[in-house]
């Protein structure tokens, strides 16, 4: 096939692009900017654009699609073109959908811990060589991309994703997958910019269950009200599966899941990803994985990419970073280093970022969000509210939101820096909790911080 990417350097178009080009499709594409690694990935297989910008002359009818980023605008016209000489047009989404029609599709959906979700499923099959086709939203150590999709393999393990679809299509991409397989892991207001309400936002989920193949499964956390309620109160003729946080105990800094295999040492810690593992273990099992055989595999699992990513550790000093950016994340990240290191300080560092999370009105979630921490600091950008064209926030404003008389807070990057390297992290565990980069912050530096 002849198909045209627009929006090619997105973190999810780029590897999609990537995928193709090795089944043996003809690649093209275009992008207004491409960031590191995007750019020399692309490059490495000849697929960078040779200019940046958006070119309506690489739009013709020998295309046999054109696959729309959410980066790109309604008015785009390359996307204009397309639309006028009626090529096919697909969201990430559509393609995927279309790709897996004839596969069984497992979707792990939820507002957070679905990239961890299925990162972990992706360990344990490709452990037991079972292979899959696959859509994961981190890099994954062992595998070469976010994306592989064949013509031969039965199953296809996505990350379902709530966020809009493409600039046309404002539909949630977990919507179009229709799943025969799929899990809830929770529910939290977040993309408040797209849900301006929580009513909103919880009737995404309720529409992801409604738009799975009748006679499919569910895997659900039934320690999450909402998910609860939601599934009980659905029609769709489904079989439904509950999971919920496992006994584990703490032996020697090492967490020891209870089992009826015996005791599990693992090698991710916090109570939410051991909820995040049991419920893996259900899609595991319902794709036919035994349970001797996930135990077996997640022992090695070191997590996503990301997620409780550890940076580096001294003598007496760790530094994790984390993509938490949610109230809920936040909190529970905070809450399993404190757990896992109780004997260290902990440093917690949070950069609001996010649309919703520098929004004066969605504040108020972040409440105890750091209460676990021994210090807090929040950073954020003014210029990133003016940029987002959010109402400015103040630093009493976030003050009051979190509830916690000594959080420290900054807005220059620079002050965030100096603050950090004046610290002596001895016997301290750093968390870094962000979506973005601190406004410049070289993570590699704050490596030798520790002791």
């Amino acid at each position: 096939m002849n198909i045209h990417f627009i929006a090619i350097g997105g973190s999810a178009m780029h590897n999609l692009a990537l995928t193709l080009n090795e089944k043996g499709d003809t690649i093209t594409g275009s992008d207004d900017d491409i960031f590191e690694p995007s750019r020399s990935r692309l490059a490495e297989k000849d697929l960078l654009p040779e200019a940046f910008g958006w070119f309506p002359e690489k739009i013709t009818k020998d295309l046999d699609a054109v696959i729309l980023g959410m980066h790109a605008k309604a008015d785009n016209p390359e996307l204009l073109k397309a639309q006028d000489l009626g090529l096919n047009i697909y969201s990430y989404p559509e393609f995927l959908y279309e790709h897996s029609k004839n596969k069984t599709r497992v979707v792990i959906g939820g507002s957070h811990g679905k990239t961890t979700i299925t990162s972990m499923i992706l360990h344990v099959l490709d452990y037991h060589d079972f292979p899959v086709d696959y859509m994961v939203g981190a890099q994954l150590e062992g595998f070469d991309r976010m994306v592989h999709l064949t013509d031969d393999n039965e199953f296809m393990i996505i990350e379902g994703d709530e966020y809009l679809s493409s600039p046309i299509d404002r539909r949630p991409k977990f919507h179009l997958y229709r799943a025969n397989i799929a899990l809830l892991s929770g529910i939290a207001w977040d993309h408040m910019n797209v849900f301006p309400t929580f009513e909103n936002y919880v009737l995404q989920f309720k529409i992801f269950i409604d738009t799975m193949v009748p006679g499919g499964i569910l895997v659900y956390n039934e320690e999450d009200e909402e998910v609860k309620k939601i599934v009980k109160k659905t029609e769709n003729t489904i079989k439904k599966e509950p999971y919920r946080t496992p006994d584990y105990a703490i032996e020697n800094g090492v967490v020891m899941l209870d089992s009826d295999e015996g005791k599990i040492p693992l090698q991710v810690f916090g109570k939410h990803n051991l909820q995040n593992l049991a419920g893996a273990k259900l899609v595991c099992q319902s794709i036919g994985i035994g349970e001797e055989e996930f135990y077996e595999a997640i022992s090695t699992f070191k997590g996503a990419s990301k997620r409780l990513e550890k940076l580096a550790e001294g003598k007496s000093s760790i530094i994790f970073k984390d993509f938490a950016h949610s109230p809920s994340k936040v909190k529970a990240t905070t809450n399993a280093v404190k757990e896992q290191f109780g004997d260290k300080k902990v440093l917690a560092c949070l950069e609001l970022h996010t649309y919703s999370s520098l929004n004066a009105d969605f504040l108020n979630l972040y409440q105890n969000a750091l209460e676990a921490a021994d210090e807090a600091v929040v950073f954020y950008s003014p210029h990133a509210v003016e940029i987002k064209k959010l109402k400015p926030i103040s630093k009493e404003q976030i003050a009051t939101a979190f509830k916690r008389d000594d959080l420290i807070i900054y807005t220059d990057p620079i002050a965030f820096k100096d603050f950090l390297f004046s610290r002596d992290l001895t016997n301290t565990a750093l968390l870094f909790m962000s979506s973005g980069n601190y406004g410049g912050l070289d993570l590699n530096e704050v490596k030798k911080l520790v002791r």
